[in-house]
Formats: structure tokens, C-alpha cells, sequence
């Protein structure tokens, strides 16, 4: 059974109707969200994190700010949805040694278990399912 932190991606879930703004609060939404499912591994929660950061950074870096975000915890899953306002999905690009950045996606894609896009008229929602044990 799975336990819905945030039932609709497109809001916080949280007692909330604003969309998360800074990476910083998606972490904190997840980790109190990660207190459901007791200890985990230092490694999971920091990779659970990092997938947070990057999909948070991305969507206002480069899909028009964040417009929805979930989490939902299972018994050994846990999925983030971000959403945001721009419908392209992104792209695995090899790394060019003179421009800055571009480890983001390639990161998210590593961690975790499954990654989806669901594309729509106005924006798209990034599912990223990380693995975790306890």
C-alpha cells in the first residue's frame, strides 16, 4: 500500500494551493515526508534530496517555474512529480567541456528506478521513482 504525501502533482499537498518555489522547500517537503517510512539508508534520503534539487532547479531554470509537486511514499518506492509550464521534455545531451553545467538530468536518470514524462497542453510532469530499503 501506498501513502499519497501530496495527492494531486499539481499542488503541494501539504495544506497548501502555492506550488513549491525553491529547491530548498521541495527538500523539506520530502523529507517530512520520508518520517513515514522510518530509517532509511543516509545514502537513499541523500539521493531522494538530490533528485528533488535537480528536478526543482530544472523546472524553474528551464520549464517556466514550478507548477505542481508530489510525493507519494510506498513500501519501497518513493516517486516525486514536479510539474512545470513548459511542454518540452528534456533531453540527455552529452556534456560539452566549455559550457557549464548540464549533469542534472543525467543525475536523475542514474538514481533512479524509473523516470516518465507526461506531456500536456500547458507544461509537462516529471515522475522520478527512487528504489529504497529499510
Amino acid at each position: 500500500m501506498s501513502r499519497a504525501a501530496a495527492a494531486d502533482p499539481h499542488g503541494t499537498g501539504h495544506g497548501g494551493s502555492s506550488p513549491v518555489r525553491t529547491p530548498a522547500q521541495a527538500r523539506g517537503l520530502v523529507r517530512h515526508a520520508l518520517a513515514a517510512l522510518g530509517p532509511l539508508r543516509p545514502s537513499q534520503v541523500e539521493d531522494l534530496l538530490l533528485v528533488t534539487s535537480e528536478l526543482v532547479t530544472n523546472a524553474l531554470r528551464h520549464g517556466g517555474g514550478v507548477t505542481g509537486f508530489g510525493i507519494r511514499v510506498g513500501p519501497d518506492v518513493v516517486t516525486l512529480s514536479v510539474a512545470d509550464a513548459s511542454g518540452i521534455s528534456p533531453l540527455y545531451q552529452l556534456r560539452d567541456e566549455l559550457r557549464p553545467g548540464g549533469f542534472g538530468w543525467p543525475i536523475v536518470l542514474r538514481l533512479c528506478r524509473e523516470v516518465s514524462v507526461d506531456t500536456r497542453p500547458d507544461g509537462k510532469t516529471i515522475h522520478a521513482t527512487v528504489a529504497v530499503d529499510r
